[in-house]
């Protein structure tokens, strides 16, 4: 009942029909270290602290990255294999691996899901029967999966990280053309961690008012808990932070991660804060939401007044759009001259990359001057004008 309880929530606050409730998404993503002891430690921090739900990433490797991709050399302290593809491989969970967390999840009754990285990672999830699939930020552009995704009868949170007001503008008219309105979109600036002058609270606001009929979330990646409850004063009613046992571990998602007590706090914020006239009524100035949360100079540098009025790809984000953000690759080897049609292209993060995702539709029906071999990625230079 518990469970059923936190789903109805959630698609309360999808379809709008409640605004005093937060849902809160622990996200531990990989940050297990690939040990399923481990995730199952987190997964119970994660329930006595009291959030509605823990979220992993859901990947197939071959789908999700070129073979280029895979098999670089990854020389990093924060490596699990020597390359690429090793390290990803040793943080994946097998389905047994997945279906045993779900199972302890609903035993101790915290919502369990992932975010679908890739197609069959989407129809994996289906097939598991998650309450929800999050499409995160490096595939928001992403529009062949958005379209599937949209498709199918089950809630999308979808985030917005390095991507363009277009873009979002997309996700928008693709979930219109499926007739699909259980979905909600988070603010997100993909840089870890986020500096406070980037994290750009306002566009919360501006989201809202484009989007009227969607729900609006904060997926949070700075340090500490005081911005994201900014971000839930301003209205955001879904919001996802990653969480970590210890700041210190191997992994780069650690330091930007909240801890056990700082995941504590913000529970206890939002509890303070959830029927109180503040999170009943969003819409709260920058300056009130400063006074009301007692000040600070990055308080203020996220409210920044004026930085919310356009999405554009800040340079923070640069670093994980060029290591993580999608290409158009060529799904089978392709002749010069040759049109293109959608059965002959791929979306993958690819080395080196490709025009990005988002131009999917827009390369399809034009010519190769070059032939491209399978899984390799399609560059402006190949495509006659």
């Amino acid at each position: 009942m518990a469970l059923i309880r936190l789903l109805k929530m959630l698609l309360e606050i999808i379809t709008k029909k409640k605004c005093n409730e937060v849902y809160l998404i622990a996200e531990i993503g990989q940050n297990h270290q690939g040990c399923l002891e481990t995730a199952k430690a987190m997964i119970l921090e994660a329930k006595k602290a009291g959030c509605n739900c823990v979220k992993f990433q859901k990947s197939d490797l071959k789908s999700k990255f070129t073979r280029s991709a895979l098999n670089r050399a990854y020389e990093s302290k924060n490596s699990w294999g020597k390359t690429y593809g090793e390290h990803k491989q040793f943080l994946e969970f097998s389905k047994e691996q997945y279906q045993q967390l779900q199972a302890y999840s609903n035993e101790i009754k915290i919502d369990f899901t992932a975010s679908a990285m890739d197609e069959p990672s989407l129809d994996f999830l289906v097939d598991l029967k998650v309450p929800f699939i999050k499409i995160g930020s490096g595939d928001a552009n992403n529009f062949p999966l958005l379209t599937k995704a949209a498709s199918l009868n089950i809630p999308l949170v979808i985030s917005t990280g390095m991507q363009t007001m277009q873009t979002v503008d997309k996700i928008v008219e693709i979930m219109k053309q499926a007739g699909n309105n259980r979905y909600a979109l988070m603010h997100c600036v993909s840089a870890y961690p986020t500096p406070p002058n980037d994290c750009n609270l306002q566009m919360i606001a501006t989201l809202m008012r484009r989007y009227p009929n969607v729900a609006i979330g904060y997926s949070g990646h700075e340090l500490g808990v005081r911005i994201t409850e900014a971000a839930i004063l301003t209205g955001a009613r879904i919001v996802e932070r990653h969480f970590t046992l210890d700041k210190n571990q191997k992994g780069s998602d650690h330091r930007c991660s909240l801890d056990p007590s700082e995941m504590w706090s913000l529970v206890r914020f939002i509890n303070e804060f959830k029927h109180n006239a503040y999170i009943s009524t969003p819409g709260l100035s920058a300056d009130q939401v400063v006074t009301i949360l007692g000040g600070g100079k990055q308080l203020e540098q996220a409210l920044q007044e004026g930085k919310g009025k356009e999405k554009v790809i800040l340079e923070s984000e640069l670093p994980c759009r060029l290591k993580l953000g999608k290409s158009i690759v060529a799904a089978r080897s392709l002749d010069v001259r040759q049109t293109i049609q959608a059965a002959d292209l791929a979306i993958k993060v690819s080395e080196p990359s490709g025009i990005s995702a988002e131009k999917y539709f827009d390369i399809i029906g034009m010519r190769l001057k070059d032939s491209v071999n399978e899984d390799e990625p399609i560059t402006e230079n190949m495509l006659i004008p």
